[in-house]
Formats: C-alpha cells, sequence, structure tokens
C-alpha cells in the first residue's frame, strides 16, 4: 500500500499515525502549521469528519480501503456491539497481536515481522498479517528468529510496553498469549469509530 508524505497525512488527519510523527520535531511543526491556519481555516462538514476518522483508523491499522470495507462490512453484519466487534476483529489480527505484545514498535513493523516469518502461532508459522488470533492461541517467536536484531533488546523496550488486559507475554520466552477477545471499552482508540461508521452508512 503506497502512502504520500507521512508528515502531510499526519497533519491532515490531526493524529500523530505514525511513528515519523511522535516526535518533538513534528509536534512543534504542527503547532506552527496550525497556528498559521487558525485564521482562515471553515467548519468542516459532518463528511469530512467521518472522512478523516475512517482515515485515521484504517492507516492506523495499515490496511487498504478494501480491506478496511471488508472488516466494517462484517461488523455491521453482526448481531453484536458494531464498534465493539470491528475493534475486535482489527485487534485479533496477528500483526495487531504481535504490536500489542511490545514484539514491534509499529503496526507496520509487525507487520513485516509476521509477512518475513519469524513468528509461530500455536507451533505453526504464519506469514499472513491478517491472521485471526483466537483466545488461547499462543504467539512465540520462531526459534530461529530468536537471535535476530528484531529482538535483541526486547527485554529492555518491554519495561515500556502497557499491555491490554486481554494479552499475556513472557519476555524470557518471547512468548505470548491471547487469553480473551479484545475488549473495546477498555482500550482507547485513535479514532472515533461511531464516525467511521456513519461514513459507511450514510
Amino acid at each position: 500500500m503506497k502512502l504520500g508524505p507521512r508528515y502531510k497525512i499526519c497533519k491532515r488527519l490531526g493524529a500523530s499515525i505514525f511513528e515519523k510523527c511522535q516526535t518533538q520535531r513534528f509536534a512543534l511543526s504542527k503547532e506552527r502549521s496550525a497556528a498559521n491556519s487558525k485564521k482562515r481555516r471553515r467548519p468542516g462538514s459532518d463528511y469530512q469528519r467521518q472522512l478523516i476518522e475512517k482515515q485515521k483508523l484504517r492507516l492506523l491499522y495499515g490496511l487498504s480501503e478494501k480491506q478496511f470495507s471488508s472488516y466494517v462490512e462484517k461488523a455491521l453484519e453482526s448481531h453484536a456491539n458494531p464498534q465493539a466487534s470491528l475493534f475486535s476483529s482489527l485487534e485479533s489480527r496477528l500483526d495487531s497481536v504481535a504490536y500489542r505484545m511490545g514484539l514491534a514498535s509499529t503496526h507496520r513493523m509487525a507487520r513485516q515481522m509476521v509477512s518475513h516469518g519469524h513468528l509461530v502461532v500455536n507451533g505453526k508459522r504464519v506469514t499472513v498479517p491478517s491472521y485471526k488470533v483466537s483466545p488461547g492461541d499462543v504467539i512465540t517467536v520462531r526459534e530461529g528468529s530468536k537471535d535476530s536484531g528484531l529482538f535483541q533488546t526486547l527485554k529492555e523496550k518491554s519495561e515500556s510496553v502497557s499491555l491490554p488486559s486481554w494479552i499475556n507475554f513472557d519476555v524470557e520466552k518471547k512468548e505470548g498469549l491471547l487469553k480473551t477477545a479484545p475488549l473495546f471499552t477498555e482500550q482507547d482508540v485513535a479514532a472515533d469509530i461511531g464516525a467511521v461508521f456513519e461514513y459507511y452508512t450514510r
């Protein structure tokens, strides 16, 4: 999936969804841009707001429009709470679980990690980032990858990682467990999921 300049995308969406935007330099640049455009900015329409929230969530998980709309469609068709259903589906992806465990510092890095075959699920090597992880599944760094530079500083990095309630991770074994389905009410989301559904059902 090709993207334009990350800085411009982050500024347009008003969210630091890329690692490159999570710096003091970007924060200062964002403040200057906001100050310069404050006087000439007009109130956005509902459609614009919905589009921005949709793009935030889609790009946060690194999905194409086709992939993301498919998740939304399935959530709308479910008999459960659509917002909770969408969140659970996105967070149950193997790349999302790897990111939440602290194996990667960004969703993009987690996606590449899975694609390159560094992880196994229940003893089976998986190379599909969208692979759906189910409660009870055990995710482990592949034996041949444990000495890779990707995981050399994992122990130090894990100290700053806050695990969500539905995940366990043993940094010594480089092994994690999805305890339950991801819980929407216990995790802050970087986008208004309600606005996302408004966009697709307008």
